[in-house]
């Protein structure tokens, strides 16, 4: 039966590149590698899929094959190689399918004790803080390093020795045959259960682990800018790592305390200012508090509601950056309510001068409006 065309067989595109090839192989081989899959076909799948891998995996046999077809590998294909030749000369693809690294210790992970685990916390910030930044405490409990041992894990006077089964790499390989030749395969190791050491006399404190649960405080500087939502990272500051292993980091979530007076978007800073309709109507000169002191604002005779002014640089800084927002001040002109009989009279004087019809004095169409509502 005629060979099926390797692109279709690994299931990539023409144009795939040799990350894309051998993402598809290597997720073929684990489901259809006889150790792993019982399936009497796979077996064979298997073996065609490698084939298949083989031919794209070299750029000259790809050539090849792309300009001729599989009459362009017909001298020096893949019929008469042997299990080595699949993987360029050796297991390192095969075993990187199956265990993520090459075979043999060549440029495989070196087990080992674990890093320790990121941790999250959540820290509320004043409004100001967010904006100027701040050192806030933060107290987590979490893994320490175990003070009685050093993070060491074996009892004071004593040393964490070399695994003797695993010489130290936390895993152990075993080689054996199989169709298409010698397979290598790893675990961890079953003495030291990956650590690559061995202690002897294990601390009594932390029973080995060379950590424990304790409850520890850290101060965390906050830079200027951050706001609700922003998540601060704080490397080697989250759990230990099991038997003086790095660290983990820690994870600061951020909360943002509102303010009576401003609100913020993006990197400006929003006031809503209530001016009465004198000073709106005839200008003023304000005095107006803002998160860096008192600041003049000059508004101008006429000033409707809606207008804006612009405090440029009297925002909130930019994170991790230079430059400020703005202080956006939108003005709402307010109407008097209330009025003494003097201002009445002031107010009706002013309308009769400007030619403004206004609702007459005393028991008018609006006051009886009024007392039927009453």
């Amino acid at each position: 039966m005629a060979a099926r065309d390797p692109y279709e067989v690994l299931g990539v595109a023409r144009t795939a590149d040799d990350d894309d090839i051998k993402r598809a192989y290597r997720k073929l081989a684990r489901e259809l590698h006889p150790d792993t899959n019982p399936d009497e076909s796979a077996e064979e799948r298997f073996k065609e899929v490698t084939a298949a891998y083989e031919i794209l995996h070299d750029p000259e046999r790809r050539r090849r094959y792309d300009a001729y077809g599989p009459d362009g590998l017909r001298n020096g294909g893949a019929g008469g190689a042997d299990a080595g030749a699949f993987f360029g000369g050796g297991l390192g693809d095969l075993f990187d399918a199956f265990f993520g690294g090459a075979a043999g210790g060549g440029g495989g992970g070196r087990r080992g004790p674990a890093r320790g685990s990121d941790v999250e916390v959540g820290v509320v910030l004043e409004f100001e803080e967010a904006v100027f930044g701040a050192s806030k405490q933060v107290s987590v409990r979490t893994a320490v390093a175990c003070g009685t041992c050093d993070g060491s894990g074996a009892s004071p006077g004593t040393t964490p020795t070399t695994c003797l089964q695993c010489a130290g790499a936390g895993e152990v390989r075993a080689v054996r045959q199989s169709i298409l030749g010698q397979m290598v395969t790893a675990r961890p190791c079953p003495r030291c259960k990956g650590q690559g050491q061995h202690i002897a006399s294990p601390c009594a404190n932390c029973r080995g682990e060379g950590r424990v649960l304790d409850e520890r405080s850290l101060m965390v500087e906050v830079p200027a800018g951050v706001d609700s939502g922003s998540t601060l990272r704080v490397q080697g500051q989250g759990a230990a790592g099991a038997r003086g292993a790095s660290n983990g980091d820690l994870y600061v979530h951020v909360e943002v305390k509102s303010h009576p007076r401003f609100t913020r978007q993006n990197f400006d800073l929003i006031h809503e200012l209530h001016v009465p309709v004198t000073q709106a109507a005839l200008g003023a000169e304000l005095e107006l508090e803002t998160l860096d002191g008192v600041e003049p604002l000059v508004l101008d005779p006429g000033t409707n509601t809606g207008r804006v002014f612009r405090l440029r640089g009297r925002g909130v800084p930019h994170v991790g950056g230079r430059g400020r927002g703005d202080l956006l001040v939108q003005i709402v002109v307010d109407t008097p309510t209330r009025l003494t009989v003097e201002q009445e009279r002031l107010l009706r004087e002013l309308a009769a001068e400007r030619g403004e019809a206004v609702v007459p004095a005393g028991n008018g169409l609006f006051s009886k409006i009024r007392s039927a509502f009453k």
